[in-house]
């Protein structure tokens, strides 16, 4: 199946990453979750397994962050990934995570989820042969990109209940990550509580060139899916991105969404990202962004869609002045 894991069939001389993760928001509360189930890998290492859990409240005093790594990591079963006491399966996610960071205190959360999802899976990239040609290099998809959550997530001390949140549950894996990203993803708009959207853009280095921007997605309007980018279409792609958000004009067939994504510089969580070929990425995530969106389509009046609150915004690159604090954990 498309969304197994592949760390599995890695030979000792491989590099690679994958990841699978979750993001789920409140329906009406600035308040979200997002759990990430990663391997890392570097040619002629072992492979590592991590476990991150971050929850977002606007009314906080900034996100709550923990990272366990270890070599504890295997697949099968029924399980697309376990890392330690953690799984991860088909509508089920169920773990623990613990870490006391340098000079910080101990760290802990655990987590009981189910999900479903009303909509098919998303390909992000839009030809299937390019999920097993050797570029691009990173590969994308969204299981379930709608996804209704039931359980409990306990982070910090706090026991959250989830039942009811929406979000998504995705899926990437790949030999090295772009050069720079963008991940973007909303549900439950006014204007439309229907529709979604799940976008991820990229910029790839090529010897000393970096390729503009490439966005690959969806938007789910009035039942509809709207494919949005492609290589067609680098063009017409316009991005403005900074640390705490974008402005951004995507095209596709007949569709043009502008739109712009962001929140308070204290409501994003930073990490490192390490790459296979030794590298690193600084990462800013927040999960409890503000979207507006303007959707135009021939014949028709543009749209305007809206939500506060629950959007993701999710920025890679290699700058380290970006001004969001990273999180005490190292990666690889």
């Amino acid at each position: 199946m498309l969304d197994d894991a592949r760390f599995p069939g890695w030979k000792a001389g491989d590099g690679g990453y994958e990841s699978y993760y979750v993001k789920a928001s409140h329906p009406t509360d600035p308040v979200s979750i997002w759990l990430r189930h990663t391997v890392h890998k570097r040619p002629g290492h072992a492979p590592l397994g991590s476990l991150w859990l971050t929850l977002f409240d606007a009314t906080g005093a900034g996100p709550w962050a923990v990272k366990e790594t270890t070599v504890a990591l295997d697949a099968g079963g029924g399980d697309l990934i376990r890392v330690g006491d953690a799984r991860f399966a088909p509508g089920v996610a169920v773990g623990r995570a613990a870490a006391v960071p340098a000079a910080a205190e101990r760290r802990e959360a655990s987590w009981e989820l189910t999900f479903t999802c009303p909509e098919a899976p998303l390909r992000h990239l839009p030809r299937a042969w390019m999920y097993r040609a050797p570029l691009p290099r990173t590969k994308l998809l969204s299981p379930y990109p709608d996804a209704r959550f039931e359980g409990t997530v306990v982070a910090g001390g706090r026991e959250v209940d989830i039942t009811g949140w929406r979000g998504m549950v995705g899926h990437n894996w790949g030999a090295q990550h772009a050069e720079r990203w963008i991940w973007m993803h909303g549900a439950g708009f006014e204007g439309d509580g229907g529709a979604w959207i799940d976008v991820a853009l990229g910029r790839i280095k090529v010897g000393g060139w970096t390729t503009p921007w490439v966005a690959n997605g969806v938007l789910a309007l009035g039942g509809e899916r709207l494919r949005l980018g492609g290589l067609g279409a680098t063009r017409t792609t316009e991005v403005a991105e900074r640390a705490d958000g974008a402005a951004f004009t995507l095209t596709g067939r007949d569709v043009t969404v502008q739109g712009q994504v962001g929140a308070e510089p204290g409501d994003f969580v930073g990490w490192v990202y390490a790459d296979p070929d030794g590298s690193e990425h600084n990462v800013v995530n927040c999960s409890i962004a503000n979207m507006v969106l303007t959707v135009s389509r021939p014949g028709r009046a543009p749209a305007t869609l809206t939500l506060a609150g629950s959007a993701a915004y999710e920025l890679g690159m290699r700058e380290t002045d970006h001004g969001v604090p990273l999180q005490p954990f190292g990666d690889g």
